[in-house]
């Protein structure tokens, strides 16, 4: 820039003002930052169905972290896009049948790894028919988490 544009900005903008817009800016920031917190916190119970937690639920999660199935899977979006989406499978795989879920859920787990030409193997994890039960209710409870319609489609 030539010095005459250097001297107008100069005359226009001080130090006192550039410090004013910078507090101006990070105070707005920071209450909105707030509110958007305060908000979410408020919103949060009605939508993650914390009554239905079970001993079976909390049981199928410590089986999911222990066999890393978000390593591969995502979950409500989180994880890693290996392979696919769990937060909805027992709509898709269950048609939302308690019972019809639990049974596709122990055959798949059982038929791994499954050799099919092209497509990657999930490994046997050898779970026992307790931990393939609360890895289902895990998954129904999961599936029940509003999630303003994600994935956005359902095979996620």
């Amino acid at each position: 820039m030539s010095n005459k544009m250097t001297d107008q900005m100069n005359d226009k903008l001080t130090k006192r003002m550039s410090r004013n817009i910078y507090i101006g800016g990070s105070a707005f920031s920071i209450l909105l930052l707030i509110g958007l917190t305060i908000d979410t916190v408020r919103q949060v119970p009605k939508k993650e169905h914390r009554e239905h937690l079970t001993h079976k639920v909390v049981k199928g999660k410590e089986v999911w972290e222990k066999n890393n199935c978000i390593g591969c899977h995502t979950l409500l979006g989180e994880g890693a896009y290996y392979a696919p989406e769990l937060g909805n499978v027992f709509i898709r795989r269950g048609a939302s049948n308690k019972e019809a879920f639990k049974a596709y859920l122990s055959a798949w787990m059982s038929s791994q790894p499954l050799e099919i030409e092209g497509r990657r193997k999930m490994p046997q994890f050898n779970l026992t028919d307790i931990e393939v039960d609360n890895m289902a209710e895990f998954l129904i409870w999961t599936s029940k988490i509003d999630t303003h319609e994600w994935p956005p489609n359902i095979e996620g």
